[in-house]
């Protein structure tokens, strides 16, 4: 009988979540630091959120943040990020592209800026991110995790670009998984109804999606944390998969 494969020890690794001050982003970022991992916490406009994040962390293990700001949507900028995390701590094992634009364009009303927005923040700056992050990534035999969407497969009404490029990202995962290995392990993650959207959603609205979803529930972005945990420490021969983290929301469409 074969020995079980051991876990993937976190303890000084460093991890660059995008969109890491707020919402599910802050507690993927909590929940890899309680497990050891170091934390870098990017941001665009929340530096209070941030701030406040790190500063959480820096409490519970000194020096074991960096605070990166930048606009995903702008390219040229994520090699910089990524450098500045290698001149800070050496290394980089773990990507966590979780950064999203999520709103509605129904179809008639749909501008080039949303365009730009929607697929730029959703796979355009995963994959460039990624080929940033690449040297560093095989260099420490890491893994990336792109957080998807359940909608990737099946689309939601008047989200004529988001879903595409949710469902773009979710090639990008296989793709990269299948090009990158053995070196590099890539996965996503599908969300289905854990946090409701900022903007606000009426009660029948939510009343309708718990209908199908089998557990009765929402989700908890603590969820999603203990699955990108388990992929990135507990799972040394999982790559090229995307885990629906829903309720058993899909089995109902």
């Amino acid at each position: 009988m074969s020995e079980l494969t051991p876990p993937i020890p976190l303890d000084g690794k460093w991890a660059l979540i995008t969109g890491a001050a707020k919402r599910i982003g802050a507690v993927v970022a909590d929940t890899l630091h309680a497990a050891g991992a170091n934390i870098a916490i990017h941001y665009r406009g929340s530096a209070a959120e941030a701030e406040k994040l790190q500063a959480k962390l820096e409490a519970r293990r000194a020096d074991s943040t960096l605070l990166l700001q930048a606009d995903i949507l702008d390219t040229a900028a994520l090699p910089g990020m990524v450098e500045q995390l290698i001149k800070h701590a050496g290394r980089l094992d773990v990507l966590i592209n979780n950064a999203s634009s999520f709103y509605p364009t129904p179809l008639g009303t749909v501008t080039e800026a949303q365009w730009d927005d929607l697929m730029g923040s959703n796979l355009k700056a995963p994959l460039f991110l990624s080929q940033a992050a690449l040297p560093h990534l095989k260099a420490a035999r890491g893994s990336i995790v792109n957080m998807v969407d359940i909608h990737a497969q099946r689309p939601l009404r008047d989200h004529t670009v988001y879903g595409p490029a949710k469902a773009g990202l979710v090639m990008l995962t296989l793709t990269l998984a299948k090009d990158l290995g053995p070196d590099v392990r890539v996965n996503g993650v599908a969300p289905g109804a854990i946090l409701w959207p900022d903007d606000g959603m009426s009660d029948k609205l939510k009343a309708g999606i718990l209908r199908r979803v089998p557990l009765k529930r929402v989700g908890e972005p603590s969820d999603i944390a203990r699955t990108i945990l388990f992929l990135t420490r507990d799972a040394p021969y999982i790559t090229g998969q995307v885990i629906a983290v829903d309720g058993g929301r899909s089995l109902n469409w």
